[in-house]
């Protein structure tokens, strides 16, 4: 085996069962090397993390393989859908940093598929059935019992063709009929049981209005759709396994019917992405905001990809952490400190560093000159020269983080104590001589005095100290709103049968902060911003913030400490 070999042998075991697969069908000339993909949410409700890798992976393999994906609503149950979320939906795919090829939609399908459901009928292979939903669930047995026939199941095609129209009638009861497949009542493939193809529903579509009043099932209408465009790898997640069957069988009468195309889609399923204290279920997300548990779809608790953006995820981190986790044919629950750690290091990479401190007490720089300032230079960005540098004001009274001053600490406490050094970051060194307290013996003011020689920068400052700390000019400072969120949920796995999801809820999962400071160059960062509080964490502008009344929302800690505070 010469190296050449072996290294196309070591770059294909890098590569996922699904480029693998897909460089097998390519190098088999199938499709005429042509590769099309699609990205199919409903838009009923806002995209999650999970939509985050089906986008990466239908998105990504397009590109990589240059082929083309396009983004197509399955827009089947007007009941739960509408522009509100079609819109978001675009919003999130291009902030994440993908672009569709096409924008389809399953509702322009709505006549095609009507008239394949009509073929199927002449061709005996669908009834009308007018059993309950609840008959229907009984007859079709158990996975280990075959099912029973329905009464319906031989009605004549003509006297099917008659019910199916009236189903598409104004007049048609909701649950009085539906239009079932006649496969295979015993087959151990529960998905094979003469499932049901269209259903009533009067609610008006938020496309096509009131036009039509019997809509196509997922499983009717997503194969056909696929077929429609020209997909040739419609690539899903595993729950699809058991419905591939049903998927070919649909594809394979649509061929016999139109008897056009020698393509036809191919379904690839990968694993979906769960994490630890987070619910993937677009229904209980749903019930958490018309709850109001929680402040809409974007509330930064949620693991809408909406949320992510509004608590200042990046969409380079999502990315990164979503090719580390991989593609498998296994679920697994995936530790949410694995995404915040890539979230972590993006961030470091990109964020403007600023001054903010959330507990202040007050530090009086006993021998500075009274009312005389100074402007310190900070730079912006330590990881990035380009990002340049802003100033911050010193005075003589500063804020400082109220953890940062101990006045009987420990040996090795690095921080503010009577008669120890530290360094003012971008400043003076100073020494603390003293603090004031107040009846309940809480400090209300440190005292230190400041070495005029030491100032960062100046030639000969580089005088050693152990402990630097951050600080605000109390008279330069802007009062600032922070949010301090935590896990949505106490529990690690929240897929727990049997479980009520509402119990899990952890009611600390905000803190908001009110008594807290940033400098005016923070105070004017927007939403989108990314920014570090230093020596605290990552943070952004909310989308409500104002130079006025900042508000920020805490993105990410330094450092992985959830797991050590919460043991």
């Amino acid at each position: 085996m010469d190296k050449q070999e072996i290294k196309t042998n070591e770059e294909r075991q890098s590569l996922s069962f699904v480029e693998q697969m897909i460089e097998k069908d390519l190098a088999e000339g199938k499709n005429n090397g042509r590769i099309q993909t699609r990205f199919p949410p409903e838009p009923n409700g806002y995209l999650h993390i999970g939509h985050a890798k089906a986008i990466c992976m239908d998105f990504g393999i397009a590109t990589k393989y240059n082929g083309v994906c396009n983004l197509r609503f399955d827009d089947t149950n007007p009941s739960k859908e509408n522009n509100e979320y079609v819109e978001n939906i675009l919003n999130d795919i291009h902030w994440l940093g993908f672009q569709w090829g096409n924008v389809y939609y399953a509702s322009d399908y709505f006549q095609q598929l009507w008239d394949f459901a009509v073929w199927l009928i002449e061709k005996g292979l669908a009834y009308v059935d007018e059993q309950t939903s609840e008959q229907i669930a009984e007859q079709k047995g158990t996975p280990t019992e075959a099912g029973t026939n329905s009464p319906y199941r031989d009605r004549p095609v003509e006297e099917n063709l008659a019910l199916f129209k009236k189903m598409n009638t104004p007049e048609a009861v909701e649950g009085s009929m539906v239009l079932r497949a006649k496969l295979d009542m015993a087959n151990p493939n529960m998905h094979f049981r003469d499932p049901i193809m269209y259903r009533i529903i009067h609610t008006p579509h938020h496309r096509t209005g009131t036009k039509w009043n019997a809509y196509p099932m997922y499983d009717f209408a997503h194969g056909q759709s696929d077929y429609f465009e020209g997909v040739t790898h419609s690539i899903c997640t595993l729950e699809f396994v058991p419905h591939r069957p049903l998927y070919d069988r649909f594809i394979d009468y649509l061929q016999e019917k139109d008897q056009q195309h020698d393509y036809r889609p191919v379904q690839i399923e990968f694993n979906r992405l769960n994490l630890t204290y987070t619910i993937m279920s677009k229904r209980k997300l749903l019930a958490l905001v018309e709850e109001k548990r929680v402040n809409g779809w974007d509330d930064p608790r949620m693991p809408t990809i909406s949320g992510m953006r509004r608590r200042g995820y990046s969409p380079e981190g999502i990315r990164n952490f979503i090719n580390s986790i991989g593609y498998t044919k296994f679920d697994a629950l995936n530790d949410m400190a694995l995404l915040e750690a890539a979230i972590r290091e993006d961030l470091n990479a990109r964020a403007t560093r600023v001054s903010a401190v959330l507990n202040p007490v007050k530090l009086v720089i006993t021998n500075y000159p009274e009312n005389e300032t100074e402007e310190m230079v900070a730079i912006n960005n330590p990881e990035n020269e380009a990002d340049g540098t802003h100033t911050t004001t010193f005075s003589k009274t500063l804020w400082i983080e109220r953890d940062d001053f101990m006045e009987d600490a420990p040996k090795k406490f690095f921080r503010l104590t009577p008669g120890k050094e530290v360094r003012l970051k971008n400043a003076y060194i100073i020494m603390c001589t003293g603090c004031k307290k107040n009846e309940k013996g809480e400090i209300e003011e440190i005292y230190a005095e400041y070495d005029p020689e030491s100032k960062s920068g100046r030639e000969g400052a580089s005088r050693k100290v152990k402990g630097t700390l951050h600080w605000l000019s109390t008279e330069h400072c802007r009062k600032a709103e922070v949010r301090i969120y935590d896990r949505l949920f106490n529990v690690e796995n929240t897929a727990v049968e049997g479980q009520d999801f509402h119990e899990l809820l952890n009611p600390d999962s905000l803190q908001v902060m009110t008594e807290c400071y940033v400098e005016p160059y923070a105070a004017e960062r927007k939403a989108g911003e990314y920014l570090q509080f230093q020596r605290i964490g990552y943070f952004m502008a909310d989308i409500d913030s104002t130079p006025e009344h900042p508000i920020f929302n805490k993105t990410v800690g330094l450092k992985d400490s959830w797991a050590k505070i919460n043991k």
